[in-house]
């Protein structure tokens, strides 16, 4: 497993927990409660990729482009060089297409998802992307709903990633943000990595913490590690990484 090629995350602490980074063209699904950062998470991976010369496209199928950048800007205002990274097509963001489409999905017109799938694929080859970010996979749950259609075209869709040979990030929304009641669900089971953010304690004090469930055909720890979300990026305690 030590000879596996990997893409490195460039996030603070991450990359001490994969063991080096995320195996290249592997699907992860990064799932975790609202306000748990985990669109915040893809989004910096993408950043820091971008800034080492690798190519990204991030597809929101909730938000629109300008609301995904204010969002990201306001998170990380130290992130001074991002309006040049997507302006030079390093880090794509469409936030158009695929998002319309979804939510136009019906009964009648479940021939839509192939046009998700088809128009995912060209904004791949649009900038030669070398890391996806879809967000999220719970806007085709909730579309699809808990069909076996819903785990079909999720099938078909990281199919065509694999075909693409890109490394992806799926984000999802858990249905427990607390570890201990959280049940999997079968999209868990689909990817080659899955990455859980909980938000634990108490409602007036929670501590975010991260833990790597899986990384097909690499180690990683088994720490269940705290993060802070800083204005220059994530920022992960692994000073306890097993």
């Amino acid at each position: 497993m030590g000879d596996v090629e990997k893409i490195p995350t460039g996030v603070d602490g991450l990359d001490d927990m994969l063991y080096g980074g995320i195996p290249i063209n592997n699907q992860m699904l990064v799932a975790g409660g609202p306000g748990a950062g985990k669109t915040l998470l893809t989004f910096e991976i993408l950043y820091r990729n971008a800034k080492r010369g690798v190519p990204s496209v991030f597809i929101p199928l909730e938000e629109d482009t300008p609301m995904v950048l204010r969002n990201v800007k306001e998170a990380f205002s130290e992130f001074d060089d991002l309006d040049d990274l997507v302006k030079s097509n390093m880090i794509e963001i469409d936030g158009g297409g695929p998002a319309l489409k979804v939510k136009e999905v019906t009964d009648s017109e479940l021939y839509s998802f192939g046009n998700i799938v088809s128009e995912i694929e060209s904004l791949v080859k649009q900038n030669n992307s070398k890391i996806v970010v879809i967000d999220s996979v719970s806007m085709l749950k909730l579309v699809l709903g808990e069909t076996s259609l819903y785990r079909k075209s999720m099938m078909g869709l990281i199919s065509t990633l694999r075909r693409l040979n890109v490394t992806s990030l799926f984000t999802s929304e858990l249905p427990s943000t607390e570890r201990e009641s959280l049940i999997f669900s079968p999209e868990f089971f689909m990817f080659d990595g899955v990455l859980n953010m909980y938000q634990i304690g108490e409602r007036d004090k929670r501590n975010t913490m991260l833990e790597i469930v899986k990384t097909r055909g690499s180690n990683h720890s088994k720490a269940l590690t705290p993060y802070d979300i800083t204005p220059s990026g994530f920022k992960l305690t692994t000073a306890k990484i097993e």
